[in-house]
């Protein structure tokens, strides 16, 4: 009973954060814990985005993508996400604490119509796990970030893909898709992605065939369903999208 009164308390103040308007703008959690390190590991990428921000073509028709790794693996993005077109703003490793402190330089230099977030790295059994309803948390702030910069752009959280690497933590993690599932139900012009359709073979195990070697990271037709599942639910939200 008291794990299910702090899960509540959790998504409520996730909610909280994001529906606190900029006279009572507060981080969800603390993130001065994070930022030291999330400086030394992240400075080379983040300026890394703003040199490629230079010289990039702006568009209020894109679609962000914001994320770990298999955003930043995801070579042809470009190519499986049309007809949409796509900014890749992946960093290998990062966590929702990282896009946090972040996020202002990930997400203010752009124009888009929709934003993704794809981030797997909270809770993979390394001593520094965050609780799931911390992972909710993070990523209503960064939410809230995204409404301050472009009001009227979509939002879509894609689910943390289950993994044979990681397979001993999917209950944890499980938990932790469900309450950023909550957060997204609870939120306006924002939509959750479950991927477990994709992943699972009929025993409810991760399909080592979608995987490279790492058992962790997407191969090519991983990546092609992937992109087909995030369309799908690009397309049934800009209803108004006119690409042919």
């Amino acid at each position: 009973m008291k794990s299910q009164h702090l899960r509540s308390f959790w998504v409520a103040l996730a909610l909280a954060f994001y529906t606190a308007g900029p006279t009572n703008a507060q981080e969800p959690v603390d993130l001065e814990k994070y930022k030291a390190e999330a400086a030394e590991k992240w400075r080379a990428d983040i300026k890394a985005f703003g040199v490629a921000n230079d010289g990039l073509s702006q568009s209020t028709d894109a679609i962000l993508f914001v994320g770990s790794s298999s955003f930043r693996r995801w070579e042809d993005m470009g190519k499986d996400m049309l007809p949409y077109l796509s900014i890749n703003r992946g960093f290998g490793g990062s966590k929702w604490s990282d896009v946090a402190i972040f996020a202002d330089q990930l997400i203010s230099p752009h124009q888009f119509r929709a934003i993704v977030f794809f981030v797997a790295n909270d809770i993979g059994g390394k001593g520094k796990d965050k609780a799931p309803e911390e992972v909710a948390a993070l990523a209503a702030y960064v939410r809230k970030k995204v409404k301050e910069h472009q009001p009227e752009a979509a939002a879509f959280f894609i689910a943390t893909t289950p993994t044979e690497k990681r397979w001993e933590h999917w209950p944890q993690i499980k938990l932790a898709n469900n309450a950023v599932r909550n957060f997204c139900e609870s939120t306006e012009n924002t939509w959750f992605i479950g991927t477990e359709s994709i992943f699972f073979d009929k025993k409810n195990k991760p399909r080592s065939e979608l995987f490279v070697d790492d058992k962790l990271h997407l191969n090519q037709d991983g990546y092609t369903r992937w992109a087909a599942a995030i369309k799908s639910h690009l397309d049934s939200v800009l209803v108004d999208d006119k690409r042919q």
